[in-house]
């Protein structure tokens, strides 16, 4: 289906926002524009507040069209809004039809390719730099701003018509829904011990002493706090690993290289290992909230492979995996929950813990492994291990009470630095949640 007859109203929408690292937006203003019609919408934020609903309609009947919705979601998520049942993101489908030619993919970048005129980088950036500013904006600030996001809106009228026949509607329309999932996500955020992560910061610097003390003594490579390559190359040539070289003859010490040969040689595992934990791993960076909770953009879509990638300084789940012991369960939390296990007890069982919120369920914890989907469920990803305190059989229904486990405090607290100013919590550190179970059978 190449034409959006089947849509009584289509809408192109953008917002402009600011968003502080690991917080929701602060939004400016909206515009929105009907594609039959060409009927304009321009409201600032005093007059967006004001409305329990969208200028427009989201039901089914009416199709969302917006550059990279995710952005927008958010906004409509902090304005307490319904989310659209329709979506079409001309960001995604600009993927979809230029993945693997190499080239960005902003919405720039998305008119030039298909020769349209587009505002100027120099003044998009100034325009972003305003919206990003926050306080107290004048009127000609105010008209400004608005008249930018139109161009936004402009623009993408512009690019529908033209991007439309190369796209297969259903399927974008499945897509669309995703980017409403996993902006979800995005606005709700992953709960982190910020007790424990205020601590890591403050002490990073001695902490990362300490690993490379404990690390460097089978390796002897490191002097201080610095890696000399010299003695690198000592060691290989005393445990007779032949290690690759850069044209000039040096030692090639990428994190590509370090990785591939750590396979072929385990004793190299440990000290590739450490230099990622040294060079990748920076804690300030972080997106974490005043409410402690992390958030990052996923950049849905953003890989050649059509997965997610979010960055990995910004996101809890993106630096080494002993960190995501850092996420937490809110304590003392009533849950609905339901246990896949089959008819009969198993010794393994799957666990999912889901939210039931006015916007949709929210998958927020599961346990082992594999994938699950769900009409309108988000999925993410969480690190526990699960303690019973009752036995489950047969038939039986909850409430039961589990104890979540954080695997991190106990790796934390081998080392003494965290062991001195974290005695007091006892290890590993908990929380309890107390949840009404069913069993059902696995499918």
């Amino acid at each position: 289906m190449r034409t959006l007859d089947k849509f009584a109203q289509v809408w192109c929408v953008d917002f402009e926002y600011g968003a502080p690292p690991g917080e929701r937006p602060e939004i400016r203003c909206m515009v929105a524009a009907e594609y039959y019609t060409g009927k304009i919408v321009r409201l600032w934020i005093d007059d967006l507040e004001k409305l329990s609903a969208p200028p427009f309609p989201v039901d089914e009947s009416s199709l969302f069209v917006a550059y990279y919705a995710g952005a927008e979601f958010s906004c409509l998520l902090q304005l307490g809004w319904g989310m659209p049942a329709r979506v079409l993101d001309l960001f995604t489908e600009f993927r979809n039809h230029t993945n693997g030619r190499g080239g960005k993919a902003g919405l720039i970048d998305a008119l030039q390719y298909f020769g349209l005129s587009s505002i100027e980088a120099v003044e998009k950036d100034a325009m972003r730099d305003l919206a990003l500013r926050g306080g107290v904006y004048s009127e000609e600030e105010k008209l400004a701003l608005l008249d930018y996001c139109q161009s936004d809106v402009d623009a993408l009228m512009r690019l529908l018509p033209r991007m439309l026949p190369l796209i297969d509607l259903p399927r974008a329309i499945l897509r669309g829904r995703y980017m409403v999932a996993i902006s979800r996500m995005e606005h709700i955020g992953v709960p982190l011990d910020t007790e424990i992560f205020s601590r890591l910061c403050l002490h990073w610097k001695d902490i990362q002493t300490q690993l490379i003390e404990a690390v460097d003594k089978d390796y002897r490579v490191y002097d201080g706090r610095t890696f000399k390559t010299g003695k690198f190359e000592v060691w290989l040539v005393e445990n007779g690993i032949p290690w690759p070289r850069l044209p000039t003859g040096r030692l090639d010490l990428s994190d590509n290289t370090f990785k591939d040969m750590a396979k072929s040689y385990p004793a190299v595992v440990s000290l590739r290992e450490l230099r990622t934990t040294l060079s990748r791993l920076r804690l300030n960076d972080l997106a974490v909230g005043a409410d402690g909770y992390n958030r990052s953009m996923l950049s849905a879509f953003r890989a050649r492979t059509g997965r997610n990638q979010p960055s990995n300084s910004t996101f809890i789940y993106g630096p080494s995996a002993w960190l995501r012991g850092l996420t937490l369960l809110q304590k003392n939390c009533t849950l609905p929950f339901t246990l896949n296990a089959g008819q009969s007890t198993q010794q393994s069982v799957n666990i999912q813990i889901i939210y039931n919120t006015p916007q949709g369920a929210v998958l927020v914890f599961q346990s082992g492994t594999g994938y699950y989907y769900y009409a309108d469920t988000v999925y993410q990803s969480g690190v526990y291990n699960i303690l019973w305190t009752k036995r489950i059989t047969g038939n039986s229904t909850g409430p039961y009470n589990i104890t979540l486990l954080q695997p991190l405090a106990s790796k934390l607290q081998s080392l003494p630095l965290i062991a001195a100013v974290d005695a007091k919590q006892g290890t590993p550190h908990t929380s309890t949640a107390t949840l009404a179970i069913t069993l059902t059978p696995v499918p």
